[in-house]
């Protein structure tokens, strides 16, 4: 069965990069009208088809993480590559959940009369074609499809060529599911190599968005070279605060689950700081539970008086470890927390733990990020957890989305003017009819 698998081949269409974007644009459109019950039902059938060929996915899946191992992949994106049947029911949990959720496209969001007859509504319409290049995380690719089929969004997909084998047979499920099910052909497209990403930027004829997933220096490198606007986030390098007024036993707590529950997640932990008030009580209770955990730590020079750890260096508090690494700070308070965090986060996660609700108010509201926590782990900040049924990633933009994108996020709106003959040289001039402005909804 494996050298079976190893033999497969995927055969895209024998198309340029153009004209698979112009297909996906045509299918766009024909998508943005399909029934809530016709997205819904190819949903689930998406899911149960999933768990049927489990065998099959995992059998294609450890092939990929073979060669991964061969090629010496970190750790960390070997966990992220890992896609297991737990994995697998774990993505089907978050298709089912999306499918029982409303239809977010074709919401009216407000409605005004202009005046009698003549009536004004503002209603949530997809995005259009949305390229999304990701990183080595099959699941990845299950759920940005989901959320653009239930959003109504056509989109083109490029995955990590760790992950190459993974990606093409759940490529190949959702268009066999696809074709089965009245959506439109080609509103799903994967592309395979790093020459089609490049072919992608200059499409913005046909592509409305591009969301990039992976390192800063790749997300600016999509910026860069594309006049697509573009949606996501480049790093999480997330905190927790842990101010002098917290309960230490749940800031012990928070903190191995912000750091430990996933390592690889883009919204674990990466740096602690520590009010110096508790500095002394709290971080040798710290140094042995994240020790527990095989967690190395960095500190600063505050830190090493207390405990012992590797000095922490500049670019440490910049560093997105995906690793059981974590930089600690000793700070004299919430003020310096918050500065500290604005000066190195990258605007994805942060939390602080503390009794005080003024001091917890002051770090919400100062904080300069897309997800702002009191008293909860860093690793909440996720769109399923946010019951959005799944995320298409994380945005740190201060337009249109911001936090988990989830499919409310890949609707924008349309302005609908229903009227019964009016001109506005009625409205205009001496004898200028009035509007009324009567809000509806």
């Amino acid at each position: 069965m494996r050298h079976q698998i190893q033999d497969m081949k995927f055969e895209g269409p024998d198309m340029s990069i153009a004209e698979i974007a112009a297909e996906a644009k045509k299918a766009a459109i024909q998508l943005a009208t399909v029934k809530a019950g016709v997205k819904n039902a190819a949903l689930t059938a998406i899911a149960n088809t999933l768990k049927q060929r489990c065998d099959q996915i995992t059998a294609v899946n450890e092939v990929d993480l073979e060669t991964a191992k061969k090629n010496h992949l970190a750790g960390p994106l070997l966990k992220r590559l890992n896609f297991d049947e737990d994995k697998i029911e774990d993505v089907c949990a978050g298709i089912e959940a999306l499918a029982e959720l409303n239809d977010p496209v074709g919401r009216t969001i407000a409605a005004t009369e202009l005046d009698e007859g003549l009536k004004l509504y503002k209603v949530s319409c997809p995005i259009g074609v949305i390229g999304v290049i990701f990183e080595s995380r099959p699941d990845a690719l299950v759920q940005i499809s989901s959320l653009c089929l239930k959003s109504g969004n056509a989109v083109l997909l490029k995955g990590g060529s760790e992950a190459e084998k993974t990606n093409n047979i759940l490529y190949k499920i959702i268009c066999e599911v696809s074709e089965n099910s009245e959506l439109p052909a080609g509103w799903l497209q994967l592309l395979q190599t790093r020459q089609d990403v490049a072919e992608m930027l200059v499409l913005d004829e046909y592509i409305d968005l591009i969301i990039p997933r992976g390192s800063n220096d790749f997300v600016r490198y999509i910026m860069n070279n594309t006049n697509i606007p573009i949606l996501g986030h480049a790093e999480g390098i997330c905190h927790v605060y842990v101010d002098g007024d917290a309960d230490l036993e749940m800031a012990i707590k928070i903190t191995v689950d912000s750091k430990c529950q996933y390592v690889a997640a883009c919204n674990a932990a990466e740096t602690l700081l520590v009010d110096e008030k508790i500095a002394e009580k709290f971080l040798p209770k710290i140094k042995v539970a994240l020790g527990k955990k095989n967690v190395k730590l960095r500190g600063c020079r505050k830190t090493a008086e207390v405990i012992k750890v590797k000095p922490a260096k500049e670019e440490d508090w910049s560093t997105e470890y995906l690793d059981y690494i974590l930089s600690i700070k000793v700070v004299a308070g919430v003020d310096e927390a918050i500065e500290h965090i604005n000066k190195y986060g990258s605007g994805h996660t942060d939390a602080i733990v503390t009794e005080d609700k003024q001091k917890a108010a002051l770090f919400m509201g100062l904080v300069d990020s897309g997800n702002v926590f009191w008293n909860c782990s860093t690793r909440f900040s996720d769109g399923y957890r946010y019951g959005l049924g799944a995320e298409l990633g994380i945005s740190t933009n201060k337009i249109h989305a911001r936090g988990p994108v989830g499919m409310e996020g890949l609707v924008i709106y349309k302005w609908k003017l229903l009227g019964s003959g009016q001109i506005v040289a009625d409205y205009s001039g001496p004898t200028a009819k009035l509007f009324t402005h009567k809000k509806l909804t």
